[in-house]
Parts: structure tokens; C-alpha cells; sequence
């Protein structure tokens, strides 16, 4: 079983994170040597701080568990799509179904508002309630944007067990972060080893 432990490791954004948050957002689970998971989504004050890194919730969006089940519900939504991508499989189509209902549950376009002093006018609606809502939306868009645009091509997982995390290939790294690079190499250099003292 795998065990989940709350502190953040210190590894930098994975290539390709700070252009596409929905990479970010797939990134928030990360597996760590010895069977344990990082969850930076663990909680509901978690979610509100990943949220508010990104410009997503104001700091005081005081995230319930609700929320917070809705943003991991997406990250493995969105996880299945880019595992999809990058393996050259069919996405499942309840993945999909769950991106678009996400992008389509809140307005795009200002509303139409009425106040009877001042009349008629155009407003997005931002109660807190729809926070989470219009998070959620501009990450499903974002994982919408990346998976149909030319960098889809360079959607990868990073290629150090068990580091489960993805980024845009740059050049020939299959990487995350140094630290996952260092340990596939050190990995193969291992299994070269072995092998020689077998033959």
C-alpha cells in the first residue's frame, strides 16, 4: 500500500508547468523513492495555497474538502489524458466527457446583470461558491489547449521509476527535474554493472 506523506519535495516545475497549469496541476501527486506519494493537494488549506500560487483562488477562498475532492477528481482526469497522449492510446472517453463538462459548467462570456439603480450591465458572477468552478474550468481549457496544440507532440512521462510525473520533452530529456535524471542514469550505470559481473 502505498503510503502518502504531506511534506513537498524540492524539486523544481517540470519542464513545460509554468506555460500549461493543467501540467502543473497532473504534476501535484508526485511518487517518491520508498512506495510514499506526495500529495500537494492533500488538503483543503493546500489546495487553497497551490491555487493561489497559481492566480486561480484569492487567499482567503477558504477551500472546503468538497473542493478539494473536485480539483483531485480533475488532476486524474486530466493525468489519464496525458498518459493517453503520450502512449499513443485512445483516451477513455469518460476523461474526456469529464474536461468538457468541467469547461462548460461556468459562463465564458460576462453576463447579462440588472441593478435597479444603475440598470442594465455585463458582469462575470465570482461568488466564492464558483471559485473553485472557474478554477477548474481554466485548467480543463488549459489541458484542452495543450493536448490539441503542436507541443502535444512533446507530452511525456518522465522516464525515472517511479517518478510519475509529465513534462515537454526538451531535446532528448525524458526528464522532470536533474534529480530524476541523475537516478535513471545512476539506474543504467547499476544495471551495465550487474550485467558485466554476470557474464
Amino acid at each position: 500500500m502505498k503510503e502518502s506523506v504531506m511534506e513537498e519535495p524540492a524539486l523544481p516545475p517540470a519542464h513545460g508547468e509554468e506555460e500549461h497549469l493543467s501540467l502543473a496541476l497532473a504534476n501535484s501527486a508526485i511518487a517518491i523513492p520508498g512506495g510514499h506519494t506526495v500529495d500537494l493537494l492533500g488538503t483543503p488549506a493546500q489546495v487553497n495555497h497551490w491555487l493561489t500560487e497559481r492566480g486561480l483562488a484569492p487567499v482567503d477562498a477558504g477551500m472546503r474538502e468538497m473542493c478539494a475532492t473536485q480539483l483531485r477528481s480533475l488532476r486524474e482526469q486530466i493525468r489519464s489524458l496525458f498518459a493517453a497522449r503520450a502512449a499513443g492510446l485512445p483516451a477513455l472517453p469518460a476523461a474526456v466527457t469529464a474536461i468538457n463538462d468541467t469547461m462548460t459548467r461556468v459562463p465564458t462570456a460576462p453576463l447579462l446583470q440588472w441593478d435597479e439603480k444603475n440598470g442594465p450591465y455585463r458582469a462575470t458572477p465570482h461568488p466564492t461558491t464558483e471559485i473553485v468552478d472557474h478554477a477548474l474550468a481554466t485548467l480543463a481549457a488549459d489541458a484542452a489547449d495543450l493536448l490539441t496544440s503542436p507541443a502535444a507532440e512533446r507530452l511525456t512521462a518522465c522516464g525515472s521509476t517511479p517518478c510519475n510525473r509529465y513534462l515537454l520533452r526538451h531535446g532528448r530529456r525524458h526528464w522532470c527535474s536533474t534529480r530524476c535524471g541523475d537516478r535513471a542514469r545512476a539506474a543504467r550505470a547499476y544495471a551495465r554493472r550487474t550485467q558485466l559481473g554476470a557474464d
